[in-house]
């Protein structure tokens, strides 16, 4: 074997080699001659849902406190950014130390007041509202862009919502308080009801999607991440769904052999029983 891939096969098979050994080891995955050919096949196009998919994943394990698996996961992820390095680097587009360095760039210039003269004494949401004020200047050097320019396509769609209403809020346009975005909703769930009464299915998905989208505006409003949020709230039906299937288990049954009667007063009885656990565990 050539000193070369002697070298290369001593630092993939290191446990120690760290971030070097993972980029070896993405390159010899996508060599044209001796790699995997599922790796050398893949593109940008093809590698993008799984991006999104260990994102999800890393997100999981940490709202599950797993800190073992989130090691895991965020090993998952890096692996990601690897991937589309080495693509882009076999096309002469950038390699691994071009995208560090860019996004080393962009935190130094994000932070004048760790990397440069202004003060840190300011609150965080100052700074964050500097970081706003930041991005913007940088985006006004490009070509004029529009207001809602470059907000992602790929994003969950609530948490583009939001996105969305945040760039338009900078420019005014935006309901100075929640009272009338509350106002917004009740309007929306009344247009709802008119298509589902008399028009089609596509005009019921259309009213829907507006109803949604208040509601986002709404979380915004109320300083709730909405992702979040909805991640919360299936939690719970996934905790209390549970407890009625155990439920209905101790019986020897199933959902399928009870009733929605029988399984909605279980869940009422699940509901209530964590109201006055958290009741103990306050002390009210």
């Amino acid at each position: 074997m050539p000193d070369d891939q002697t070298a290369s096969q001593r630092l993939c098979l290191d446990p120690k080699g760290g971030l070097p050994r993972l980029l070896e080891i993405m390159a010899r995955l996508r060599d044209p001659e001796t790699g995997c050919p599922w790796d050398i096949e893949q593109t940008f196009q093809t590698i993008a849902p799984y991006t999104i998919e260990e994102a999800y994943e890393v997100a999981d394990a940490i709202q599950q406190g797993d800190f073992d698996e989130l090691k895991g996961e965020l090993g998952d992820l890096l692996l990601q950014v690897v991937y589309y390095t080495q693509m882009g680097a076999e096309r002469g587009l950038f390699d691994f130390a071009a995208v560090a360095d860019a996004i080393s760039d962009k935190m130094i210039a994000r932070h004048p007041h760790v990397f440069g003269t202004e003060s840190r004494d300011k609150s965080a949401e100052q700074q964050t509202r500097d970081w706003e004020a930041i991005k913007a200047a940088e985006r006004a050097e490009g070509a004029a862009p529009g207001t809602l320019d470059n907000v992602a396509l790929g994003l969950p769609a609530l948490m583009r919502a939001v996105k969305l209403q945040k760039r338009a809020a900078r420019v005014g346009f935006d309901w100075p308080s929640s009272d009338q975005v509350v106002a917004k909703i009740a309007e929306e769930a009344g247009e709802l009801a008119e298509a589902r009464a008399g028009l089609g299915p596509d005009a019921v998905a259309e009213e829907f999607g507006d109803l949604l989208f208040v509601m986002a505006n709404l979380a915004r409003h109320l300083k709730v991440d909405p992702e979040a949020a909805l991640r919360a709230a299936n939690a719970k039906f996934t905790r209390r769904f549970k407890a009625i299937e155990a439920h209905l288990a101790a019986d020897g049954r199933r959902p399928e052999d009870s009733d929605l009667a029988e399984m909605d007063a279980l869940w009422d009885q699940v509901k209530a029983a964590e109201k006055a656990d958290r009741n103990r565990q306050s002390g009210t």
